[in-house]
């Protein structure tokens, strides 16, 4: 005798437990779209601070108009001590900390780069030439040397600008270097500070 049975109905599928299955596909796209997000926010800070640094009106501040940047092998002289631009040696000084006089001429063309060029008198007590130490070594475009016959105490330079400090202390050191450095006065922006004349003065050749 045949029984009749009734079909069985097909077991249910789970759920997911969330309503979008996360693939890896899904996953990329959505990291690459964060990241995305995440530098346009960092460029955007970046350009407002960037503004912000350059519409700040630092005391004491001098400007000199009409530099002209060209090479020379020859000495020159400036008008400016230290220059804060003019004609140079077609080799620039290589960013850094020097702990020796170095030679004007290497040092405006490291200007001509978009560095700023921090001097200070021998005798600047020590501890203050290590806070000029320390601020010079955070950036790329930063000379440091001492300058026999400062009539201050500190004096940095950029391309056409120069503020004169009695102590290396100053706040408004700080707020020239964001304003000026590789700022918009430079007339090579974005050329390298590094890979040139490394000598001192003593080291270089009578007339170099």
């Amino acid at each position: 005798m045949k029984t009749n049975r009734q079909p069985q109905p097909a077991p249910r599928k789970k759920q997911p437990r969330f309503p979008i299955e996360l693939t890896t596909d899904r996953v990329i796209i959505g990291g690459t779209i964060i990241l995305i997000i995440v530098i346009v926010g960092i460029i955007a800070i970046s350009t407002s601070q960037n503004a912000t640094n350059q519409n700040i009106n630092i005391e004491g501040v001098e400007f000199f108009p009409g530099l002209i940047a060209e090479h020379r092998q020859a000495l020159v002289t400036y008008e400016q001590t230290p220059p804060v631009g003019g004609p140079h040696h077609p080799a620039w000084q290589t960013c850094g900390v020097y702990t020796s006089p170095i030679s004007n001429e290497h040092a405006v063309h490291s200007l001509e780069h978009g560095a700023i060029w921090i001097t200070y008198q021998p005798d600047l007590p020590a501890d203050q030439v290590q806070v000029l130490q320390d601020i010079t070594r955070r950036g790329t475009h930063r000379l440091l040397s001492p300058y026999p016959g400062l009539d201050s105490a500190v004096v940095a330079s950029a391309w056409g600008y120069q503020i004169k400090m009695d102590s290396a202390n100053d706040p408004r050191l700080n707020q020239f270097i964001l304003k000026y450095e590789q700022g918009p006065s430079t007339p090579e922006l974005g050329a390298s500070c590094s890979g040139g004349e490394t000598r001192t003065l003593s080291q270089l050749p009578a007339g170099f």
